[in-house]
């Protein structure tokens, strides 16, 4: 730039100090080629050369101006239409002030239409200062999909886009921008649903209507055969309907005094909230019915209500599609006072309230508390409005189950009665889509937290909308990469059950058992209330149960003369209990100490001291009765047993009978005590370990789910630490048992010991599904395998190798169950695979019945509809049309091998499956 002679490379004028900054090519032009090459680039960024460097510029301050109601080129008729100079375009590079001219001719549109004819969508609709373009609002709209950005993040970004200095003023038109996002979602959305194109237009849209349908959910009229009702009964469960209820306590709204006369909804209903005014006439009906108290665990969204302070609204809750994440029509609400029965009964009755729906023969529930919720359902549905009710034979007839991710945390009579792993016909449906669902939509709440009622509840449809589309368009991959995990797990489960099952069948003594466990399998698959065969029956001998019993054989004995009491008020059993309690109370005191660190106050220490203070005191007790019952003890404790001098009574050695060293003697029935009460100290162990692993469970899904900030999370972790020093003390229980175990088993050279209390290693003390990792400061351990591909810990059920016998003959408990969860496993890899394919063929059934919907509306005219009008309803609907068949013939292509997969590669052992299948189907027919 160090020459004065500038030549413009349009016209070879001088004076070409402009550029332009988005341009390609970036020459420098004179004022009147810069403006004339931009009458169609109008909203460009400019600079001048000033002599010294390029400052900003813009194209209005060198003449341009706009001229709207006409095409590009063609002057209006009437040119004395003042220019409008101070007019506002958001644009994706920025924020502009521009010269606008509307057209004055006689038969001129309205500034607004004019404005929406150009790509502009005008703030309001009477007399219009402020404009967006369509192009930016798009923008914003997937942006705000894809990083959740609010509003006033991508707001401020154009208004740094125009001036990153803070120099130029800038006019704020930030609530006019939020005014134009909401109508244009609502335009958009009204638009997709085809609207435009119904006689009835916007005023006649159903609930519902403008919601995206998941493709692959059974829906008749769309997507099922028309004969599908008639189908043989064991293809039913094809066209069972797989629905999800759950709370999302994230996706609040503070009160903020907005009511919703204020602020109501553009489209009450018409998505996926449902409308309101009923909705909330409902809950102020039944809203404050008393719940019954849980029977299971302590679920807080049956117990107890979340705080509520500040809010006018603490979640929400929802009915989705159980398989394929989508969530449904009418079937979102917002929650006043917690996850209570109310709200969630309104949801899922109003959300089957279409006739189509209530045509479908079958329906799978899945919802966290469904061991609780659906109990009391159709008797609380008969007291609520004619328009929710349903058919109560119908519902009670649905089957309820609990995701299976949530079920660990309930008691173990539900983790088996309530699973998706255990009941027919379900596949490999977890039930846990909501979740999934949440994860897209949380963070979202950071923005709509402070809306007002009506603005939340339109964004959070519209980002449900994209949520259930891009679910639509990638189903293809979806559904072919289940398909393809299936077919291959389905052929491996077979064959592993059928190792097992001719294994069993293989010895005379076990082939009877086995037919018992079919038959009962099959009761209970036809009847849920018939005894369960997928839970254990034996139960193990409780420490307070085996102490009970000696203390009784104590008693028999010395009315009989045999007993061998060496003191008035302790007996033998009774001497062994307390040195258990005492070996316990050592080794929390260990603990305790343990956990002072280094700058304990002086209360806790002091209160540490006096506990060993009576500790000690006790030991000493009871270690006079147990030199009177045990006389070689006062030569042990005088030899050099100990070399190091014991000054903390947790590391005092208690001598009981399993560690007295040869040559000392023990009587042998102190021996047989100590190994009744180890053998079920070792019981109690495991299920304290077991009761807090799943406790420690719940804890981080509650704390993953709902706790936000610093306080919330503080007293979560808190929780979550006191729980797991409970996992601890049972580990440790249970190590400390089976080394005394191992050390009597001398005495008793035919035990089993090792196989009925195997080694518990840190590895083995895990939950059924992978949890946070508390020593790696949150991040997750690696998942553990599912109950479909599953190698659970030994603590969960199946002890040992799971082939030891009973004196009796009969196989033990834990080979039955697992019997059943192989068969289980087999049958619903088998479904998972069936199901797919049916999914598949209703996903093109579907989008070949939406293209025909489509293709019907492209004649569509209104009277008084003008020709261009008319033109561009058609060319939509074919557009929409064509966009559903090209993603048919897409899906098509991809999956054109699924068959010839399935046929081949599926079932090498499909044979051994289906002689076992004829079986039980005979058994079907003898009961």
């Amino acid at each position: 730039m160090g020459y004065e002679c500038h030549i413009c490379p349009l016209c070879a004028g001088p004076s070409a100090i402009y550029r332009c900054r988005e341009c390609e090519g970036g020459e420098l032009l004179c004022q009147n080629c810069m403006v004339s090459s931009h009458k169609q680039n109008g909203l460009h960024m400019i600079e001048y050369w000033t002599g010294h460097s390029f400052e900003f510029s813009s194209l209005k301050s060198l003449g341009l101006f706009f001229q709207l109601g006409h095409p590009f080129g063609v002057k209006c008729n009437y040119p004395k239409s003042p220019a409008n100079n101070d007019f506002v375009v958001i644009h994706t590079n920025g924020i502009h002030e521009v010269s606008v001219k509307f057209c004055g001719c006689f038969d001129r549109n309205e500034p607004h239409v004019q404005l929406l004819r150009y790509g502009w969508f005008p703030a309001t609709t009477h007399k219009p200062q402020t404009a967006a373009s369509l192009a930016v609002l798009k923008q914003f709209q997937i942006h705000s999909f894809e990083s959740k950005c609010s509003a006033m993040e991508f707001y401020q970004a154009l208004s740094r886009l125009s001036d990153n200095i803070g120099t130029r003023p800038i006019r704020d038109r930030y609530r006019a921008f939020l005014v134009m996002i909401r109508e244009y979602r609502h335009i958009k959305s009204l638009k997709r649903a085809g609207r435009g194109n119904d006689q009835r237009g916007i005023e006649g849209t159903k609930p519902g209507e403008c919601a995206v349908l998941c493709p692959a959910c059974p829906q008749p009229g769309r997507n099922l055969p028309a004969d599908w009702k008639t189908r043989p009964a064991k293809e039913q469960w094809l066209y069972r309907l797989f629905l999800a209820m759950d709370a999302n306590f994230r996706l609040k709204r503070r009160d903020n005094k907005i009511t919703e006369d204020a602020d109501p909804s553009l489209g009450d209903g018409w998505s996926y909230f449902v409308e309101n005014e009923p909705y909330m006439e409902h809950i102020g009906s039944f809203g404050d019915q008393a719940q019954p108290k849980s029977t299971c665990s302590s679920h807080s969204a049956v117990n107890n209500s979340r705080l509520t302070d500040g809010l006018a609204t603490s979640g929400v809750g929802s009915v989705g599609c159980a398989r394929h994440d989508c969530m449904r029509p009418c079937s979102i609400g917002d929650l006043q006072k917690g996850e209570r029965y109310a709200n969630m009964d309104y949801l899922f009755l109003l959300s089957l309230n279409q006739k189509e729906l209530q045509e479908l023969i079958d329906l799978v529930v899945s919802y966290d508390i469904a061991c609780q919720w659906w109990i009391n359902l159709l008797k609380r549905m008969l007291n609520y409005s004619k328009a929710i009710q349903m058919d109560g034979g119908k519902l009670q007839s649905f089957t309820y189950l609990v995701p299976k991710f949530h079920l660990p945390a309930h008691i173990t009579s539900c983790q088996t009665r309530y699973s998706f792993n255990f009941h027919q016909h379900v596949g490999r449906t977890d039930g846990e889509s909501p979740e999934r669902g949440w994860s897209h939509i949380n963070p979202v709440a950071l923005s709509t937290c402070e809306m007002g009622p009506g603005s939340r509840r339109d964004t959070i449809n519209d980002h449900l909308g994209d949520w259930n589309w891009k679910k639509t368009h990638t189903m293809g991959t979806t559904l072919l990469r289940k398909i393809k995990t299936a077919v291959e797990e389905s052929k491996e489960h077979t064959l592993l059950f059928h190792r097992y099952d001719l294994g069993l069948r293989s010895q005379k003594k076990m082939a009877k058992n086995v037919d018992k466990w079919e038959l009962e399998l099959i009761a209970w698959q036809q009847d849920s209330t018939q005894r369960n065969p997928f839970e254990v029956r034996v139960k193990t001998p409780t420490i307070d149960a085996v102490r009970r019993q000696l203390a009784d054989e104590d008693k028999k004995a010395q009315e009989e003369g045999k007993a061998y009491v060496l003191h008035p008020t302790i007996g033998p059993s009774q001497l062994i209990a307390i040195g258990l309690e005492l070996e316990v109370q050592q080794r929390r005191l260990y603990l305790d100490a343990e956990s002072l660190g280094p700058h304990a106050t002086e209360i806790q220490t002091n209160k540490l001291m006096k506990d060993g203070e009576d500790l000690s005191n006790q030991m000493n007790d009871w270690a006079e009765v147990q030199e009177k019952y045990i006389p070689s003890i006062i030569s042990l404790r005088q030899d050099k047993i100990q070399p190091k001098k014991v000054t903390e009574p947790w590391e005092m050695s208690l001598f009981l009978p399993s560690s007295i060293p040869p040559p000392y003697l023990c009587n042998p029935r102190l021996q047989d005590v100590e190994w009744f009460l180890r053998s079920a100290q070792a019981h109690t162990a495991l299920d304290e370990l077991r009761r807090a692993i799943r406790l420690r469970s719940y804890l981080y899904i509650d704390k993953d789910r709902f706790a936000r900030g610093q306080h919330a999370n503080t007293r979560a972790q808190s929780t979550i630490q006191r729980t797991e020093s409970k996992v601890k003390v049972a580990t440790a229980k249970y190590r400390a048992a089976r080394v005394a175990i191992s050390s009597l088993a001398k005495f008793y050279t035919t035990s089993t010991w090792e196989k009925d209390f195997p080694e518990l290693k840190d590895k083995d003390v895990r939950p059924l599904q992978a949890e946070p990792d508390v020593s790696k400061k949150g991040r997750r351990k690696k998942a553990d395998p599912a109950e479909g591909h599953r190698k659970v810990s030994w603590i969960w059920g199946v002890v040992g190798d799971g082939t030891t016998v009973l004196e009796n003959g009969e196989l033990k408990d834990d080979l039955r169950v697992e019997w059943c969860k192989s068969h289980a496993r087999a049958k619903r890899w088998q479904e998972e695979v069936l199901l797919l394919q049916e999914e598949m063929r209703r996903v093109l059934m579907f989008l070949e019945s939406e293209a025909q919907t489509w293709k019907s509306r492209i004649g569509f005219s209104k009277e008084g509809m003008d020709k261009p009008t008319t033109e561009g309803l058609a060319a939509y609907a074919f557009h929409q049309s064509a966009l559903r068949l090209e993603l048919k013939s897409h899906f098509e292509d991809m999956w054109k091998e699924v068959d010839e997969l399935v046929r081949q590669k599926g079932y090498k052992g499909k044979e051994k499956m289906e002689q076992a299948n004829s079986v039980l189907e005979t058994i079907v027919e003898e009961i």
